[in-house]
């Protein structure tokens, strides 16, 4: 009986057999590259609370700005003679030639 062909699954390494971890060169690598990251979100992190506090600061202008021109509005719908709502066409459709 002929013996079946063996793959590239069958060839026997040291894979596996020596964890990463265990070498210290790679240790210290990995805690590099994991300072470098968290330097990087800390970054980010203040980037975005910087965002955010812009964000409120500018929502806070558009309300006071709001609140003076309502307040302009109030003062402009006191006096009668100008009109607030939209303009009312009375007449029917008008062309001039």
């Amino acid at each position: 009986m002929a013996t079946p062909r063996r793959g590239l699954q069958e060839i026997r390494t040291l894979t596996g057999r020596v964890k990463k971890a265990t070498l210290a060169h790679e240790v210290y690598l990995r805690i590099s590259h994991m300072e470098m990251e968290k330097a990087r979100k800390t970054v980010e992190s203040e980037k975005a609370r910087q965002l955010m506090a812009d964000i409120a600061a500018r929502l806070e202008e558009i309300e006071a700005e709001k609140d003076e021109l309502l307040k302009s509005l109030g003062k402009r719908g006191s006096n009668p003679g100008l009109r607030t709502g939209p303009p009312r066409n009375t007449g029917g459709f008008k062309i001039r030639y």
